[in-house]
């Protein structure tokens, strides 16, 4: 709790006291009047004023998120060299004096965008790449004091440190960065390798002046308009040979199913052609095997082939007469002889054939 002021406060109402008391006096002593001043009043509210008014300069509350440097004319240096802890503390009446410096984070932000940054207006950063290609960068820093080098920034920058020291620090830092790479790798493949880069050596270099980088935020990065069209550009090129890469692959996918289809006809085309084959085989084995057997049957009863013929003409004829042959005489055929070898017929009877 920061009582110096109320202290202060004390003193400055004694004294005040002090004063209303004297003028009173005076008043009425030109009325005529007999007043007379007390001395020992006096001298208990002079000093207990003034012992009040100095207590309460000598106290001194630092907050948890401050440090005080003190300015001392009582120090060969016109400082003390360890700045004042978080609580209440106290310096040397009207010889010395604190100085407050917050160490809560701070962010300082440089954006094209007006609104966003701490100077208004486009406050983004132009650098150069290796090849030549200006880009913007918009970028962040979140840093602290670092409270053991407290003094050491209050003797170097007092409270320019941020115009004076972290904003062309990291515009510098940041120009030397893009310097090394060229405008694709800037935008992409080394994009994460730059903001490492420019981290590292901003918490260096802001270590040394008193003060630490919690982190570097590389916002956004702008091309200038001719690169942005040239860029546009080859995404379109880019579009139309992956849309005509898509093409041929289509292509090739249809040729490969029409192929498959081909194929698959000519396959079945050759299995109903080795059907056709086997069933002509299995026909052609069917029926030389019946003519096999026929044979064979044939040779076996000579007269088989006859009563077969005869056996279409008539199942009861027992004799046939032929006609005449170049003699002029009629041929007949006794059928009996051929018929005692084959099963019987119930009623014989002759045929003439024409």
């Amino acid at each position: 709790m920061n009582i110096g002021p109320g202290f202060t406060f004390l003193g400055w109402l004694l004294i005040g006291a002090l004063i209303v008391y004297l003028f009173m006096v005076t008043m009425q002593r030109t009325q005529r009047r007999e007043a007379k001043i007390s001395l020992t009043l006096v001298v208990i509210l002079l000093v207990a004023g003034a012992g009040a008014s100095t207590l309460g300069a000598g106290l001194v509350f630092v907050n948890p998120e401050e440090r005080g440097v003190v300015l001392s004319a009582l120090s060969p240096t016109g400082y003390r060299a360890e700045a004042l802890q978080p609580g209440l503390r106290w310096i040397v009446p009207y010889f010395e004096s604190v100085k407050r410096y917050s160490i809560s984070r701070q962010t300082y932000t440089m954006s094209i965008m007006a609104a966003e940054g701490q100077i208004q207006g486009d406050d983004s950063i132009l650098a150069r790449t290796i090849d030549g290609q200006e880009v913007s960068i918009d970028a962040s820093l979140i840093y602290t004091i670092n409270p053991a080098k407290v003094v050491k920034l209050h003797i170097d920058w007092q409270d320019r440190y941020t115009d004076g020291l972290v904003r062309p620090l990291v515009r510098g830092v940041i120009r030397n960065a893009v310097a090394k790479y060229k405008i694709e790798e800037v935008v992409s493949t080394q994009r994460v390798e730059m903001a490492q880069y420019i981290s590292e050596e901003m918490t260096r270099r802001m270590d040394s002046e008193g003060l630490v980088l919690v982190e570097f935020i590389l916002r956004n990065i702008t091309f200038s308009k001719e690169y942005a069209a040239s860029v546009e550009q080859k995404q379109i090129a880019q579009q139309q040979a992956e849309q005509a890469k898509y093409m041929v692959q289509k292509q090739e996918q249809e040729a490969a199913r029409v192929r498959v289809e081909a194929e698959g006809l000519r396959d079945a085309a050759i299995t109903r052609a080795n059907g056709d084959a086997q069933a002509q085989i299995i026909r052609a084995t069917s029926d030389a095997e019946a003519l096999r057997l026929i044979s064979e049957a044939l040779k076996a009863n000579p007269d088989l082939l006859t009563y077969r013929y005869i056996e279409k003409l008539a199942p009861n004829v027992s004799v046939m007469i032929l006609p005449a042959s170049g003699s002029g005489n009629p041929l007949i055929i006794d059928l009996k002889q051929i018929m005692s070898q084959l099963p019987s017929s119930t009623s014989p009877m002759t045929t003439t054939v024409p």
